[in-house]
């Protein structure tokens, strides 16, 4: 359960709880007020029927015990039943019935009715029986409490949404830092505490995004810096006259010099996010990858609808990407297919291959850059282990996800997903 969900149960069950305590002091306070009414009520009316009745003839009386009855109570010109059990309730109701009228006894069926044995002024006996008085809240009054507590539940709801919104405002700002450290900061308004934790974040998004860059340039400088001994060591290479000798060293500076330009690449990337986008033909870029592949002599196909809308991305940094995995795809299969689908909200684009593949375990360790899987550390297959970190990292700065995924029967599939 969410935050919100949490304290707006709790604050649910205390209303309830509270209400239940109010509302059954509430009753029991005026069931104490009708209680005493009642027994003055019922003194004074039952005093009344027996006056009537001992002024009427014996052989008239019954016709008036429907014409003398109440809703809670009526009378009997017969005895009291012998069921009758002692009780406090009778008790009390008897004593005030006694300043009125003769009470010869009093007392509580198995029911629960309450029945008073009188007698009339020529001896004849009269039975009053009368159910307890009882406390009911009418339906109005349950409906005003209803509505009440929907109303402090209503606002309580309210009040915790605002409260936790700047919770989940953290939460999709520290998403969105993770996919893309160049986001937009926080706005700092709102309360004074708000305000403070948008500050602080801010602060935090600026530090990393400085070490970001600091690290970019440095690893720019580093490979750039390289660039020129490298060069020197080719030309002495060059003039080795041990052929071997010198075969090795040169295939040694060319593995460097790819790890530099790779470098490059990788510091490169961290400013794909700096391209403006702009609407894009898409199968006419993906065929573009594709036909250069197949004029380097590889097997690469293009599988995708006939006609797609313009897509709005960063055309340079999609091609890398797309270009990146395709080669990777060649590098290791030999083959690879590029598949686009629509997708509700976006397109996906895969490249497929029948290569080795990666091991599940290390399909997220693949991503990161200078990993080099134990499958493919050897100077033909290996490579600097940031090709996959490059695609990674433009992905991020298109907005897409990448994905690595075994295939079925061998292989691998790199999706990248592009929201619409």
């Amino acid at each position: 359960m969410s935050l919100a969900g949490r304290i707006v149960a709790l604050l649910g069950l205390g209303l309830l709880l509270a209400y239940a305590l109010s509302s059954g002091a509430w009753l029991a306070e005026r069931g104490e007020a009708m209680g005493r009414m009642t027994q003055a009520y019922l003194g004074r009316d039952v005093a009344t029927a027996v006056a009537v009745l001992e002024r009427l003839p014996e052989a008239e009386r019954p016709r008036w015990l429907a014409r003398l009855a109440r809703p809670h109570y009526r009378y009997e010109l017969a005895a009291a039943p012998a069921d009758l059990a002692p009780s406090p309730q009778a008790d009390s109701l008897a004593q005030t019935l006694a300043r009125e009228v003769r009470v010869t006894a009093s007392g509580v069926r198995p029911d629960g009715e309450l029945v008073f044995a009188l007698r009339l002024a020529d001896g004849a006996p009269l039975t009053v029986r009368a159910q307890p008085p009882a406390l009911t809240p009418s339906a109005g009054t349950l409906a005003l409490l209803a509505a009440q507590i929907a109303v402090l539940a209503g606002c309580g709801w309210a009040a915790v949404r605002l409260a936790t919104r700047p919770l989940r405002r953290l939460t999709q700002a520290a998403e969105r830092l993770g996919a893309d450290p160049a986001t937009p900061p926080l706005e700092e308004t709102g309360p004074r505490e708000v305000a403070a934790a948008a500050r602080a974040f801010n602060a935090m998004q600026a530090r990393i995004q400085g070490h970001l860059r600091e690290r970019a340039h440095m690893l720019a400088a580093i490979t750039h810096d390289l660039q020129t001994p490298l060069t020197r060591m080719r030309l002495r290479s060059e003039l080795l006259p041990d052929v071997g000798a010198r075969d090795k060293l040169l295939a040694d500076i060319d593995e460097m010099r790819g790890l530099v330009a790779e470098g490059l690449d990788y510091a490169a990337s961290a400013h794909a996010a700096e391209e403006a986008p702009h609407a894009v033909d898409l199968l006419a870029l993906l065929d573009g990858l594709v036909c250069d592949a197949q004029d380097a002599g590889h097997a690469a196909r293009l599988q995708a609808p006939h006609a797609l809308p313009p897509v709005t991305t960063r055309p340079r940094a999609l091609r890398r990407v797309v270009g990146n995995l395709l080669d990777n795809a060649i590098k290791f299969a030999g083959t690879a297919d590029v598949v686009v689908t629509p997708q509700p909200g976006g397109l996906r684009i895969a490249v497929l291959d029948r290569g080795p593949g990666i091991p599940a375990e290390q399909l997220q360790a693949a991503l990161q850059p200078f990993v080099r899987l134990e499958a493919s550390r050897h100077r033909d297959g290996g490579g600097t282990g940031l090709g996959l970190a490059i695609a990674q990292r433009l992905a991020q700065a298109l907005g897409a996800t990448l994905e690595l995924l075994p295939r079925d029967g061998g292989g691998l599939e790199a999706r990248l997903s592009l929201p619409a």
